[in-house]
């Protein structure tokens, strides 16, 4: 089983947060999380496997993602992050894990992917996504993510470092065969809601394209007052569309729960 490359932030002696990223980014989409969490908390985010600098080979079910983890970081945190797919598996995570886990939270995550919207999902990741320069890399990023109220320079701050150029162009770095195994993935049942105990915190962004009203009763149900959720502006990637309030909310979440 090759490694998971994971990228630490922070101070080495606070307590760690993981961070799991979603399908086509990487684990330095939360070097500014981790920056405003510091100094109370450092955080330790993987690229996962298929993506950044982590292996590529299948397979890339939720089982294989969770096996990698468990080699890359085991029990070095008792909180976990996710954001889209990264909170299917966070969630994955503290279903297998309830003694290891005492918070969770959970970034616009894709817990239960309708099938539509799976596949919908699947196929518009098949075609290569190659582009003439950084500035177009950009540009169709705000396109391809959706996004409402990205900073530029927040979005091409990270993605400096995400895209790599080529002699015909700039492309991620991810497989596109992992992207499109873990949007079946998604669709796949989870694990009971009263099987994830523990302080949880779901942020949702307002113009998400990803559904979470199929969910949230069950959810709720499940949880009571150990849920909180939050709506956020902006659409899916909430650390872009949302910064400032996505942050907010966790910060305020780990003080009030720890």
């Amino acid at each position: 089983m090759s490694g998971l490359h994971v990228r630490r932030f922070g101070n080495a002696g606070a307590p760690a947060v993981v961070c799991l990223h979603g399908v086509t980014s990487w684990g330095g989409h939360f070097e500014t999380l981790a920056t405003r969490l510091a100094p109370g908390h450092r955080v330790l985010a993987p690229d996962l496997h298929g993506h950044g600098d982590s292996g590529r080979e299948p397979p890339w079910r939720i089982g294989d993602h969770l096996a990698h983890l468990d080699v890359a970081l085991g029990a070095q945190a008792r909180v976990w992050l996710g954001h889209s797919f990264g909170g299917r598996l966070a969630f994955e995570w503290a279903a297998a894990n309830p003694d290891g886990v005492d918070r969770l939270v959970l970034l616009d995550p894709a817990i239960l992917v309708p099938p539509h919207v799976a596949l919908w999902a699947a196929e518009n990741a098949r075609p290569e996504r190659r582009y003439a320069s950084f500035e177009e890399a950009i540009d169709r990023r705000f396109e391809e993510s959706q996004l409402h109220r990205a900073p530029r320079g927040l979005v091409e701050a990270e993605l400096l470092h995400h895209l790599v150029e080529e002699a015909d162009g700039w492309r991620y770095r991810y497989s596109q065969a992992a992207v499109v195994a873990a949007y079946g993935e998604m669709a796949t049942p989870p694990p009971p809601f009263g099987s994830v105990r523990m302080p949880t915190l779901l942020v949702l962004g307002e113009k998400s394209y990803l559904p979470y009203d199929h969910l949230l009763e069950a959810h709720r149900s499940a949880l009571g007052e150990l849920l909180e959720v939050v709506a956020v502006p902006g659409g899916h990637t909430v650390l872009w569309d949302a910064l400032d309030e996505t942050v907010a909310a966790v910060e305020a979440f780990l003080a009030r729960t720890a």
